[in-house]
């Protein structure tokens, strides 16, 4: 008999985040690939259905719901979830048809997966409708998912704090991935010149963060005597001035700022390959996609000290607090360049979506 694991694959439908959905596409082609002996791989999709160019291949069915995402997101977030069905389902996010059911007798479970907790860690960087649904959809997790899959340790223990339902017997630890195949792409240089980007710059981690630890970013900039160009990632459309604003305000003249939005995966690799080093004051407890993407490409990374840092960085990257990270700069853009770089590289291994499907598949047995 064959067991079936179906994902549910929103993200590739009508993305919300490109790292969710290049999250979610990676991590299901690595269960595909990793798929056990008699088991194999289907997917729950919103209308219109997945495209000819999801990038994901081997994939046995797809349950094709009516209701586009944004309906049927209202819908699951309500518990209404007709024409699922039951079985093995796996959210590579936070959004699953999640409703009571009996796990032993049914066969049926539901495993959900949170990346961040923004609306509980920074509210007010969010809009407040995204904030309320979070935090419902939160309680419906604790209620009838299975179990809850984090990416480090550090988020498990924070997700007790911010939660008022305990969630340790459920939560389950599986890191992430750079987006599978990064790498340096071998236009890079024509890239970089599409995006109208200078040859070489320090990378900041941008729109996605707090506007303070931006600002603590470019304080560090400033802090370590760098007079070169500094590259933006992630800076949300419209957001440009604001972040030219506190790069000012830092000391580092608008001319010197190149703001940049959410990038594919080959042009982010690009990008961060040129760059000198890649900065990150950002304290929250997401998983810090950017970073991991740094890793891969091996570039030296200097990082805020937190404990997802420590748990994901861990030496690849040199860490020190907020007020500190200037000197620390100073010394990976010189005379620790080279070590961080090797550093990065070594670390970098450690993270693949092989691995995480392994753990995946290894968790829905357990269950």
């Amino acid at each position: 008999m064959t067991v079936t694991l179906r994902v549910v694959l929103d993200q590739l439908v009508a993305e919300t985040s490109r790292d969710l959905a290049e999250a979610s596409a990676s991590l299901a082609q690595a269960l595909v690939d990793t798929a056990p002996r008699g088991c194999d791989v289907a997917a729950i999709v919103p209308a219109p259905g997945l495209p000819d160019a999801a990038g994901v291949t081997g994939l046995v069915d797809e349950t094709r719901l009516p209701m586009r995402r944004r309906e049927l997101a209202a819908s699951w977030q309500l518990g209404v979830v007709a024409g699922v069905g039951k079985g093995l389902i796996h959210s590579p996010t936070a959004l699953a048809p999640l409703v009571r059911h009996d796990r032993v007798n049914e066969t049926h479970q539901i495993v959900v997966s949170l990346w961040d907790l923004r609306a509980w860690e920074t509210p007010d960087e969010l809009p407040t409708a995204e904030v309320l649904a979070a935090r419902a959809l939160l309680k419906r997790v604790s209620k009838h998912a299975d179990a809850v899959v984090v990416p480090t340790h550090a988020m498990a223990e924070r997700l007790n704090e911010v939660a008022k339902t305990k969630f340790a017997s459920k939560v389950r630890v599986v890191g992430g991935a750079p987006a599978a195949g990064l790498r340096v792409p071998s236009d890079a240089v024509g890239r970089l010149r599409a995006l109208d980007l200078p040859s070489t710059f320090v990378a900041v981690s941008g729109g996605a963060a707090p506007s303070d630890a931006l600002a603590d970013a470019f304080a560090a900039v400033a802090a370590a005597s760098y007079d070169g160009p500094v590259v933006v990632l992630d800076v949300p459309e419209g957001e440009e001035p604001a972040v030219a604003e506190l790069a000012s305000a830092a000391g580092i003249p608008e001319s010197r700022v190149h703001a940049r939005g959410s990038l594919d995966r080959w042009d982010r690799a690009a990008v961060l390959s040129h760059a000198d080093a890649y900065v990150t004051a950002c304290a929250r407890t997401d998983w810090p996609w950017r970073a991991v993407d740094a890793l891969a490409v091996g570039v030296p990374i200097v990082a805020v000290d937190t404990p997802v840092h420590r748990e994901v960085l861990a030496d690849a990257a040199a860490l020190a607090p907020a007020d500190q990270l200037g000197p620390v700069l100073s010394d990976a853009l010189g005379a620790g360049a080279e070590r961080l770089r090797v550093l990065a590289g070594d670390r970098a291994k450690g993270f693949q979506w092989e691995a995480c499907a392994d753990r995946v598949w290894a968790l829905h047995a357990e269950l």
